[in-house]
């Protein structure tokens, strides 16, 4: 795995994010994620572990979406956990992480909910 630059803020993932998505590098997203993270994603599913989040970005970044950076919510800390969050850009809702510090200081992804799906009733 190439060396990546490394999230030393809760914030840095974000955007870290947009530029690997927009590069196309599948791996380079799933590197943000811890080994055993889960991603709801596609919406109403979970994809768990870094590399069924690498194998989904890699179907996802085929079709060659455009990711635009999305300013963020204030960061929620405890200790080595996180939540960040950032609103869409149609306004509808919000994204949300839970991150966690690493043993070098660098912070990971361990849940992320990209977006929201109401339950069906």
């Amino acid at each position: 795995m190439p060396e990546y630059e490394k999230a030393m803020r809760p914030e840095d993932i974000t955007r870290l994010f947009v530029e690997r998505s927009n590069a196309g590098d599948a791996a380079g997203v799933a590197a943000l994620y811890e080994e055993d993270a889960v991603l709801a994603y596609p919406p109403g599913e979970q994809t768990v572990g870094r590399e069924a989040i690498r194998a989904l970005w890699e179907k996802v970044l085929a079709n060659r979406p455009r990711f635009e950076p999305e300013p963020p919510l204030p960061t929620l800390v405890s200790g080595d956990i996180a939540l960040t969050s950032t609103p869409p850009k149609d306004g509808a809702g919000a994204r949300a992480q839970v991150v966690r510090r690493q043993p070098d200081g660098s912070w990971l992804r361990l849940l992320d909910q990209p977006e929201f799906v109401l339950p069906s009733r």
